[in-house]
């Protein structure tokens, strides 16, 4: 791309990488080696010669080769160690061993029961590019745009939802979804509720279809939430108001002054031992 006459913000907005590393990497003539850290007594691979020795010596058992190592200043776990001795154990085996394993599996999957309508064979989740920068559109950036109406959004922020629609059908199809459940709950009106939840179980999206099932278990405590003015938001709120002013005091005062922060100023006094 260099010698094609671009600069380095265009090579970095082209690639995703940074433009002061597209920078240094084009100082050298021959691309850099990747340099590996230096291994430290919590990696199983600083011990890697002891541990060879005794694998050839037969010594192969997991728990007696992490008590050596742990003597000699393994710091690591034992999960770590056994990483690393299954990859030399699956390089042992025979290929005919691998050959049945694959086969198993294969049995497996053919006798295990379709899902259907739970499982989207065409879910996408390749990345998508931001149009306007060229880097990759984050998982977190796509759920909050996901949510978020056309009507709130700003100019950037609308190209990277084209781009998000145009590139994932799931995308498309999970905003259709959100847009419509927030009418629903800016309508005040519940009677749409049971067709929304019978189109997300039929979406094919398995998230989707669990969360339309949570709904339905509780659809009467849903439908007073959409349809009735009254809410326990203030009750919440002061309980976690009284929580968070608890763990703020905890180990310095008593039940007297928490009673004195909750309680208005002109009753604190009545509320005494």
């Amino acid at each position: 791309m260099s010698k094609e006459g671009l600069t380095c913000s265009e090579i970095a907005r082209r690639t995703g990488y940074g433009r002061r590393s597209i920078a240094k990497w084009l100082t050298f003539e021959t691309p850099p080696d990747r340099r590996r850290g230096a291994l430290q007594p919590t990696s199983p691979l600083y011990f890697e010669a002891f541990l060879t020795q005794c694998w050839k010596d037969g010594n192969r058992r997991g728990r007696h080769l992490f008590h050596d190592i742990k003597y000699r200043g393994y710091t690591g776990s034992f999960s770590n160690l056994e990483r690393l001795l299954a990859t030399w154990r699956r390089a042992e085996r025979p290929e005919s061993d691998k050959d049945k394993d694959k086969d198993k599996d294969k049995d497996k999957d053919d006798a295990a029961p379709a899902r259907i309508g739970l499982v989207d064979s065409t879910y996408d989740n390749a990345p998508v590019r931001d149009p306007h920068t060229g880097h990759w559109i984050s998982p977190v950036v796509a759920a909050a745009l996901c949510i978020k109406p056309r009507g709130a959004l700003t100019v950037n922020q609308e190209r990277k939802v084209d781009a998000l629609k145009q590139g994932s059908q799931t995308f498309a199809t999970l905003r259709s979804f959100s847009m419509r459940f927030r009418g629903i709950f800016r309508s005040r009106k519940s009677a749409r509720l049971e067709e929304w939840i019978d189109d997300a179980i039929r979406s094919g999206l398995a998230s989707l279809a669990r969360f339309a099932r949570v709904l339905r278990r509780d659809i009467d405590a849903v439908c007073n939430a959409i349809d009735l003015p009254w809410s326990n938001g203030q009750a919440e709120g002061q309980i976690n108001r009284l929580k968070t002013i608890k763990r703020a005091m905890y180990g310095r005062a008593g039940a007297e002054l928490l009673r004195a922060r909750m309680m208005p100023i002109q009753l604190s006094d009545l509320h005494i031992k």
